[in-house]
C-alpha cells in the first residue's frame, strides 16, 4: 500500500449501493487517501457526501482509471463488462457487484467471511455475489465446515430495494395510491405486476428449465463460494413488499448429525453472524432489525424430523450493505491486509 493512503474509485455512485459504499468506507475509515466517485454522463456534475465533504461526480469514461488503485463498481453488468478490464489493464483492482463476472472461471466470488483465501488468485477483477447468496452462505459456511451440508432448499423474501431505487419508488406510490381509494390508477412499470401488499414470485427474467435467473444464481454461486460442487441447492425467490432487508427460510441436509442447540453455539461464535432465537418471547430475525446493520441475523433454528439429518433456518440481512456495498469493502479491507491490492 502507498505511504500516503490508495486512490479509490466508486463507480455507479448516485445508485443506491453506490451511496453507502461511501458511507462504509467512510464509517470503517478505509485507508483511501482520494476517493472519486463516477457515474453515467446522466450523473456527471451532481455530488455525493464523503466524510461530509461534498464530492463531484465525474463521468465514467474509457481512461478513468490511471492512477487508481482500487475500483467499486455497482453500474450494472453492461458498464461493468465494458468497464472493468480496462480498469484492470490500467493496473486498478476492481471489485464487482454486478452479475457479469461472477461465474467466469478466472474471477473469484468471495464473501469474506467465507472464502477470503480466493483472493490470492485474482487477475484483477473480483466479484461480489449475489445479495441473497451472500447473507445465506454466511450462515451456512460454519455448518458446512463442521458437518458437510448435503443439501440447500431456500425460499427467500426479497425487499424492493434488490431491484434499485425506481422499485422504492414504485412501492411507495402503489402503497399512496392505494390508501387514498386511487387503486385504478395503479401501473407496474418495475415490476410485472403491482407489488403493493403482493408477493411475486419472479426475480429476474425465467429461463429455460422455469426456474429465473436469481434462483439459479443462488444454485451456483453457492457452489462456488463454498468450493464444493457435490452440494445439491434448489431455491424460490420471492419479491415481497418490504423496502430494505432480504429474509430466507432455509433448510438444509447435512452430513452428520448436528442438532439445534449445537447448530445456535456454532452460529454465535461464527463471523459477522447473529443470532436472534429464543421463540418463547417471539424473539426472532426481521427485515426492520437488519436494516441499517452489518451482520446477517439467523433465528428459528429448530430440526427438521422428516430426515435424519435436516435442520430449518430463518436468515435476514440487509441487502444493500450486506448484501452489497459492506461485502464489497470487506473484500478491499482484506486485499489490503493479504497484500493483494495490485493486478498480476
Amino acid at each position: 500500500m502507498k505511504k500516503d493512503g490508495l486512490v479509490v474509485a466508486v463507480c455507479g455512485a448516485t445508485g443506491a449501493v453506490g451511496r453507502v459504499m461511501l458511507e462504509v468506507l467512510a464509517e470503517r475509515n478505509f485507508p483511501a487517501a482520494e476517493v472519486i466517485p463516477f457515474a453515467s454522463s446522466r450523473s456527471a456534475g451532481s455530488t455525493v457526501t464523503y466524510k461530509g465533504r461534498e464530492l463531484t461526480v465525474r463521468e465514467l469514461k474509457e481512461d478513468s482509471f490511471a492512477g487508481i488503485d482500487l475500483a467499486l463498481f455497482s453500474a450494472g453488468g453492461g458498464t461493468s463488462e465494458k468497464f472493468a478490464p480496462l480498469a484492470a489493464k490500467a493496473g486498478c483492482v476492481v471489485v464487482d457487484n454486478s452479475s457479469a463476472w461472477r461465474m467466469d472461471p478466472a474471477c473469484p466470488l468471495v464473501v469474506p467471511e467465507v472464502n477470503p483465501h480466493d483472493l490470492a488468485w485474482h487477475k484483477g477483477i473480483i466479484a461480489n455475489p449475489n445479495c441473497s447468496t451472500i447473507q445465506m452462505v454466511v450462515a451456512l459456511k460454519p455448518i458446512h465446515d463442521a458437518v458437510g451440508i448435503r443439501r440447500i432448499v431456500v425460499s427467500t423474501y426479497q425487499a424492493v430495494s434488490g431491484t434499485g431505487q425506481k422499485a422504492i419508488e414504485e412501492l411507495a406510490n402503489q402503497v399512496q395510491l392505494m390508501f387514498n381509494g386511487r387503486v385504478d390508477e395503479i401501473e407496474a412499470k418495475v415490476y410485472p405486476h403491482r407489488i403493493a401488499f403482493n408477493c411475486l414470485p419472479q426475480i429476474d427474467v425465467f429461463l429455460d428449465n422455469d426456474y429465473t435467473k436469481e434462483e439459479m444464481k443462488m444454485v451456483n454461486e453457492t457452489k462456488k463460494i463454498m468450493g464444493d460442487d457435490s452440494i445439491r441447492v434448489t431455491a424460490t425467490t420471492v419479491r415481497v413488499p418490504v423496502f430494505f432487508g432480504h429474509s430466507e427460510s432455509v433448510n438444509i441436509e447435512t452430513g452428520g448429525k448436528l442438532t439445534a442447540k449445537e447448530c445456535r453455539a456454532l452460529l454465535s461464535q461464527a463471523p459477522g453472524v447473529r443470532v436472534l432465537d429464543n421463540p418463547s418471547e417471539r424473539i426472532y430475525p426481521m427485515a426492520i432489525d437488519a436494516q441499517g446493520q452489518d451482520d446477517t441475523f439467523v433465528g428459528r433454528i429448530r430440526e427438521d424430523d422428516t430426515i435424519d439429518n435436516g435442520l430449518n433456518l430463518w436468515i435476514v440481512a440487509d441487502n444493500i450493505r450486506k448484501g452489497a456495498a459492506l461485502n464489497a469493502v470487506q473484500i478491499a479491507e482484506k486485499l489490503v491486509e493479504m497484500d493483494l491490492l495490485r493486478v498480476p
